[in-house]
């Protein structure tokens, strides 16, 4: 089979089905084999609502591999950026000690989902016996690319293990950083899960759900054909307060939340908390078909530990009434530990074109991979679960 590689300015240019077929696969291991982040309603959500665009420093370059038919084989969500914003891999250092000693870090090619730090495919490559091949055609295209951009490099983030491996063969430097997950052990209800924690930490738990719903609180869950542009008027309100307090300006607008609610509604999950007839806060969430993706959150009205009860904690029930294996919680929370999160390994790939620069990231990250997987192990000591603890 000869292949041939292309590149997609718009994923317009691109068959949903065509690329659905490449990114919703069997994954390795315990993927998750509907990722939402990478279908292309999702994507095309971010494209079409303006969100990302040569304007915002996200210039969308898809990588496509055909075979001699024009046959989609495989594919690369992969954007040009024009600096290190909404990523969630944090490369601002390496961008300025190689600004400092001459050079000219950006452009970069980012092999990602945009403003998402979930795990998932990145060579979006169906099993088969020539999935390996083609991954190999998809990283070469990647490097023919950087070469025509002048690109000073490419970093795949938030990697699948069988991507990771396929990166890694090709002599990419591995970052490892950590984030906070649950796991579903086989509870049949909030109250088993409860019941595997350390005596006292079960008791703090509860005390914080009943606080947070004080004052008259309810919660309600939101998904498929019930949610209306009402619902996501109001969390587009808490996901603007969110933002401007945190990094000054949401990278997401009110468009693409209407985008995915025409697109992929039954993948949405809204947990919003009403008091008094309207709705003070809410939290985002897209479901797989083994896990449920934590992503926004905001509110209009401050109530103690309402944060922890509408993302952490309904997130926890939803995922234990579905059968899901998982509750990604997205990044950095220490304070996600003591509600019953476990620390969690995360990977990226990197390709710097530079022997310098190359040499002296290869260095860090080496100290860095160390230092992250020793961490990791302490906090796993942290969590509220019964370990040397009687209860």
């Amino acid at each position: 089979m000869s292949f041939q590689v292309k590149i997609a300015q718009d994923l317009k240019a691109v068959p949903a089905a065509d690329w659905d077929a490449c990114a919703l696969r069997v994954g390795s291991g315990d993927d998750d084999p509907v990722n939402p982040f990478v279908t292309h309603a999702f994507l095309s959500a971010i494209e079409d609502s303006g969100c990302v665009g040569a304007k915002t420093g996200w210039a969308p370059l898809h990588v496509l591999v055909q075979d001699e038919t024009e046959k989609l084989l495989a594919a690369a969500p992969c954007y040009l950026k024009s600096h290190s914003m909404g990523e969630y891999v944090f490369d601002h250092s390496w961008a300025d000690a190689y600004t400092r000693a001459g050079g000219r870090y950006y452009p970069k090619l980012q092999v990602a989902v945009p403003f998402t730090p979930a795990t998932g495919p990145r060579l979006l490559v169906p099993n088969g016996p020539k999935a390996a091949e083609t991954r190999s055609y998809l990283i070469a295209g990647l490097r023919a690319l950087r070469d025509q951009t002048g690109a000073s490099s490419i970093h795949a983030t938030f990697l699948q293990q069988d991507d990771l491996e396929a990166f890694t063969t090709e002599e990419f430097l591995v970052r490892n950083d950590q984030q906070f997950h649950w796991f579903n052990e086989g509870y049949g209800s909030f109250d088993d899960f409860l019941a595997a924690l350390a005596s006292r930490k079960r008791k703090a738990m509860r005390r914080e759900r009943r606080d947070a719903l004080t004052n008259g609180i309810t919660i309600e869950w939101v998904t498929g054909k019930d949610i209306t542009e009402a619902h996501w008027d109001a969390f587009f309100a808490f996901y603007m307060d969110t933002g401007s307090r945190k990094w000054g300006r949401p990278y997401l607008n009110r468009l693409f939340f209407s985008l995915i609610g025409e697109r992929m509604a039954d993948r949405v999950l809204l947990v919003m908390a009403k008091r008094n007839g309207r709705y003070i806060a809410g939290a985002i969430n897209f479901i797989g078909d083994k896990r449920l993706y934590g992503r926004n959150w905001g509110c209009i009205e401050d109530h103690p530990f309402l944060h922890f009860e509408v993302c952490y904690y309904q997130a926890i029930a939803f995922a234990i009434t579905r059968g899901l294996d998982r509750v990604e919680a997205g990044a950095q929370g220490e304070h996600k530990l003591a509600r019953g999160y476990r620390p969690v390994l995360t990977s990226s790939a990197h390709d710097i074109a530079d022997p310098g620069l190359r040499h002296a990231v290869q260095a860090y990250l080496e100290q860095e991979r160390l230092y992250v997987s020793e961490a990791a192990e302490e906090l796993e000591e942290a969590t509220p679960f019964k370990h040397r603890e009687e209860d």
